[in-house]
């Protein structure tokens, strides 16, 4: 299987862990969404990474379709298999997502806008929007248990993400969520390898 994605992405970088955490072989293909590659295009008509192209000439798109599609192909390899736990996981990734889409959101508006035209009110709002996220995470850390999940490879590609482009901006207040990540390194070795990457 082949993976368009951006070493710098938490959410191809998620994918990827998972990926690797199940065995699952995956030709990572480096892409840039901004000049509009014919692979990524004709594959996802949104242009979006990550996006999956299997060995049959499926293209599966976005992160979280991915991670479900790993988890069919793998019979449930991914995530728990009992209701409550699964849907707990479920949350934990779609609030870690959340907190990436608030991340993205300033970055591309420091990246894209002339400085004179950034607009700082949307920038506290994202930024608040994610410290929010981050807050209900560190005062309720996931528990890794016996075995990792989708929702946990979600948190530590947010907080690589954070680490990348938000070094020393959140630390300090969210010390449980530096400790998980320590424990996650324990569980998943691989991580120092797969995080993201500007």
């Amino acid at each position: 299987m082949k993976l368009l994605c951006s070493p710098a992405s938490p959410y191809s970088n998620k994918v990827r862990m998972a990926a690797h955490f199940l065995g699952l072989e995956l030709n990572a293909i480096r892409v840039d969404t901004n000049t509009g590659p014919a692979i990524l295009v004709d594959n996802n008509p949104l242009g979006k990474i990550p996006t999956l192209l299997t060995d049959d000439g499926v293209s599966i798109y976005d992160s979280v379709a991915i991670m479900h599609y790993f988890d069919r192909l793998t019979k449930g390899g991914l995530y728990p298999s009992k209701k409550g736990k699964r849907t707990d996981a479920e949350i934990l990734e779609a609030l870690c997502d959340g907190i990436c889409d608030c991340l993205l959101a300033i970055v591309y508006e420091r990246r894209f806008r002339d400085e004179e035209k950034v607009h700082q009110p949307w920038i506290d709002r994202q930024w608040k929007k994610a410290t929010s996220g981050l807050a209900h995470l560190s005062a309720n850390p996931p528990k890794t248990g016996k075995k990792l999940n989708g929702g946990h490879f979600a948190l530590a590609a947010t907080l690589d993400y954070l680490e990348l482009r938000f070094n020393d901006q959140w630390e300090a207040d969210h010390a449980p969520l530096t400790d998980w990540l320590r424990q996650f390194d324990k569980k998943f070795p691989a991580h120092s390898e797969l995080k993201s990457q500007g």
